[in-house]
């Protein structure tokens, strides 16, 4: 770059792993002046992300959009893939809003560590192509390591990239990539693996549940969703049950204290039990049945539960222990 000439800023798309990594480097290597974002939702984190700054020394910025994902995600033009996951518009948005911050932010394109033909659902050449056509910056979106087998981006065409520096990777195989990541002296990265809830098959299940009985929610919910055992009741009933000395920890750290009641079974070892604060005394007791359950009191025994309501009133419910067998039809996920 010659001293009166501005320097090429890029802005992309960071997932944390072992592609997002290079195609930062690759750009960087180019004297590419590299800034990474990472979005945030109840459903992903940027934790990978952070971790991949600190190894690189490429700037971050973390953006939490809960409130406009959940729009998209409750109605995905293109629906879902396997599970609750709309890969192909959630791309979309997230370069929609990196789109946004590019043209705010004096940035001169986009990129992603994307890899033509990786993914079957979200990375196919065709799929690539949608995501641009609906993020609203068609031409300016980069993919540095699959660039020489896609068509010649407006970025390349400005002479803003050296396209021939750029990879032709495709394919499933990683083997393109450590290769590059050993040239680059990159040998500490993570090992593939998927970091979004939505491609789990229970979470899903049960996100599926909260969005169709289409009650009041918060964020908390959504986090809620990964703990314990969750068990409907009846349509407007839900209750979470946990399985574990750190589910029950989890479920109290993410809980709404004003939407929930909380049981334990007096006595023994016990669960943490959520039920809403709208439910009916009749809910509320087969809540404490099924909750008792799940402890060392034998199914058809009686058992005192303590139940904590919102403001600090607390009373107690003697109840059968349920069957889990009994349970097992009204379980989510």
């Amino acid at each position: 770059m010659k001293d009166n000439e501005k320097q090429v800023r890029a802005l992309g798309l960071c997932s944390g792993g072992l592609d997002s990594i290079l195609a930062g480097l690759v750009l960087k290597h180019q004297g590419i002046d590299v800034t990474w974002l990472s979005f945030e939702t109840p459903f992903f984190n940027a934790d990978k992300s952070r971790k991949a700054s600190r190894r690189t020394g490429i700037p971050l910025i973390t953006m939490d959009i809960t409130d406009t994902y959940l729009a998209m995600l409750k109605d995905p033009p293109l629906g879902y893939g396997k599970h609750m996951n709309p890969c192909r518009d959630c791309h979309a948005l997230m370069f929609r809003l990196a789109g946004d911050m590019m043209a705010d932010s004096g940035y001169d394109f986009l990129f992603s560590g994307e890899v033509a033909g990786q993914r079957p659902l979200s990375q196919t050449k065709q799929a690539l192509r949608y995501v641009e056509k609906k993020s609203g910056f068609d031409g300016m979106i980069l993919r540095p390591l699959s660039a020489r087998i896609l068509p010649e981006t407006e970025v390349e065409k400005l002479g803003l990239v050296d396209r021939e520096r750029l990879m032709d990777f495709s394919g499933r195989s990683r083997k393109p990539q450590i290769q590059l990541a050993a040239e680059l002296g990159l040998t500490d990265y993570p090992s593939p693996a998927g970091g979004c809830l939505l491609t789990d098959k229970n979470y899903s299940i049960r996100l599926k549940d909260l969005f169709d009985h289409d009650t009041p929610f918060g964020i908390g919910d959504l986090h809620l969703l990964q703990f314990g055992r969750h068990i409907r009741l009846n349509p407007s009933v839900k209750i979470i049950v946990g399985k574990t000395r750190g589910d029950n920890q989890s479920i109290l750290s993410h809980y709404d204290p004003a939407a929930y009641a909380v049981l334990d079974v007096r006595g023994v070892g016990s669960p943490v039990i959520l039920v809403p604060v709208h439910a009916d005394r009749q809910s509320l007791a087969v809540a404490a049945a099924v909750g008792a359950g799940y402890t060392r009191i034998p199914a058809g025994q009686e058992a005192e539960v303590r139940v904590r309501w919102p403001g600090g009133r607390v009373e107690t419910l003697t109840v059968t222990a349920m069957a889990s067998d009994q349970v097992k039809p009204m379980m989510l996920g």
